[in-house]
């Protein structure tokens, strides 16, 4: 029996344990271990291998109009769960938290901001503006319109920013990540995990198959 083929199908389809378990003719507690066992090892070796902080960050050069040093796109996004009772490639994943916590501390606490420069900074949308080093849409004046060169500066963002919305929807291919997460939703390190190794997968799905400019 190929475990890491057992969980790679896990991932994607996100069966329930007792499905496999009836499928493999495993017991239910058979299954939750091994799937435990593999995810430990996936991530310990796919995720750091597929999902960095690239070295040369500071020499590399994105064409993005007049923006033509940022490298890092930021967005959160979000994981069902079962409703409580009586929360261009991949370079990082933090640590989940619950919904209610603001997208700005997420970033602060992910310690993204200590790779950031003058030359290498980051596009994010509006909830982030006044972030040193963190580009972000240009507001509406309070009863005037934006300028031309604003809008144009907008447009390039938000082409930017598009690569990650892209990175989201293959994300959302793994229905781990897209249905109701079914495990103890408080086990913040093990959903983290789970993401860093589908961020991980995604990655080198990326590699043979990049996103379309």
């Amino acid at each position: 029996m190929n475990l890491l083929v057992v969980t790679l199908w896990y991932l994607k389809h996100y069966h329930s344990e007792r499905y496999i378990a009836s499928e493999l003719n495993f017991s239910q507690q058979t299954v939750n271990y091994c799937l435990s066992a593999v995810v430990d090892i996936l991530h310990s070796c796919v995720y750091p291998a597929f999902v960095y902080l690239p070295a040369d960050l500071a020499n590399r050069r994105t064409p993005h109009g007049p923006q033509q040093h940022q490298k890092l796109i930021v967005d959160s996004t979000f994981i069902a769960i079962p409703e409580p009772h009586d929360s261009e490639q991949l370079v990082h994943v933090s640590e989940c938290y619950y919904g209610s916590k603001h997208d700005i501390t997420v970033l602060r606490e992910s310690g993204l901001l200590e790779h950031v420069e003058e030359s290498v900074q980051i596009i994010d949308d509006k909830v982030y503006i006044g972030e040193e080093y963190v580009v972000t849409p240009r507001k509406k004046p309070h009863g005037h319109e934006l300028t031309q060169e604003d809008k144009d500066f907008n447009r390039d963002i938000n082409s930017a920013r598009a690569a990650i919305e892209n990175i989201n929807q293959r994300l959302n291919t793994y229905a781990i990540l897209d249905g109701v997460y079914r495990g103890p939703v408080d086990d913040f390190h093990k959903i983290t995990k789970i993401i860093q190794i589908v961020a991980a997968l995604c990655n080198l799905n990326l590699n043979k198959h990049p996103i379309r400019r």
